[in-house]
């Protein structure tokens, strides 16, 4: 009994396991502990929710003309000023963000939709699918990104949502070619081979299997690649070819006010500080997404 009542104590004064924490839990603690990363994160929420509640903060329409108060200073009654047709810049740049987080995100889910499919589809079957969609993304590839982009508005015509699209159709490459990559990899795992052995269907195997495990790299190029869209989009919207007037699309704004940064320095000023403080945020963010779901960048 001595030594049964022995063994009970050493058993108890074992210590206890620590409870597994969930990989979302522990990615989002990691996130947490970049600040750089959480500062970005904090740049893209607001500049969200500025989108979100523009109608209700904004204190003039973005389309509201008041000619005998033009190109007046930032005060008290305008905080950016005003530009050439009396338009409060601030409202202008508040209903910006609107536009450009639109145009980011939604090209860019268009990119990730048809590039992560053509990428899964190429990597997986390879032969002459591989062939062909590899040499299609080569020549888009061989063209600078927003020279192709004009050219694709150029055959759609000048508009906002066919910038939209512009930028969808040269961001698909960059998808396609980082699933096809991961893709190769993960073909040859054991599990896939398995999969494939007891006769499961190919496209089961596709987007049960691989594409969940292809994932984490097309989230972090997809943060990165909105922060793009929003420049891209904006020199677009400053060659014409994007945003047509009165629409109040940052890069429109600074194509409107080239003219005058000797005598107006506010009109140009203020735009572009939205659109850095946009790619910013975006970028810091993906950076710190980049460190948390890439393997490679952990310790």
């Amino acid at each position: 009994m001595a030594e049964l009542a022995k063994n009970t104590v050493d058993i108890e004064s074992l210590p206890v396991e620590e409870k597994l924490v969930p990989p979302w839990k522990e990615a989002w603690q990691s996130f947490c502990k970049n600040r750089l990363a959480v500062i970005g994160l904090g740049i893209v929420i607001f500049f969200i929710i500025i989108a979100i509640i523009v109608p209700w903060i904004a204190p003039y329409g973005f389309k509201e003309q008041v000619m005998s108060e033009r190109m007046q200073a930032p005060s008290s009654k305008h905080w950016f000023g005003t530009d050439d047709f009396g338009r409060d810049i601030f409202s202008r740049v508040l209903y910006g963000s609107r536009i450009s987080l639109w145009v980011g995100f939604f090209s860019v889910l268009g990119s990730v939709v048809v590039g992560t499919f053509l990428g899964i589809v190429a990597g997986y079957y390879g032969r002459w699918v591989d062939t062909i969609i590899s040499r299609i993304f080569d020549i888009m590839l061989a063209f600078p990104s927003i020279l192709l982009a004009i050219a694709v508005v150029a055959i759609l015509g000048p508009s906002l949502q066919n910038a939209l699209i512009a930028i969808a159709v040269i961001n698909v490459p960059n998808f396609g070619r980082l699933v096809r990559s991961k893709v190769l990899s993960i073909k040859q795992e054991e599990y896939i081979m398995s999969a494939r052995a007891i006769g499961m269907k190919d496209s089961r195997i596709l987007f049960r299997h691989i594409l969940p495990n292809s994932i984490s790299p097309v989230i972090v190029q997809a943060t990165l690649a909105i922060a793009t869209a929003i420049i891209e989009a904006a020199a677009l919207g400053f060659l014409g070819m994007g945003a047509q007037p009165p629409t109040p699309e940052w890069g429109k704004m600074l194509a409107d006010s080239k003219n005058y940064i000797t005598n107006a320095p506010w009109t140009l000023f203020f735009p572009g500080m939205a659109i850095m403080l946009t790619v910013l945020g975006f970028n810091l963010m993906g950076d710190g997404l980049r460190d948390v779901l890439d393997p490679k960048m952990k310790n």
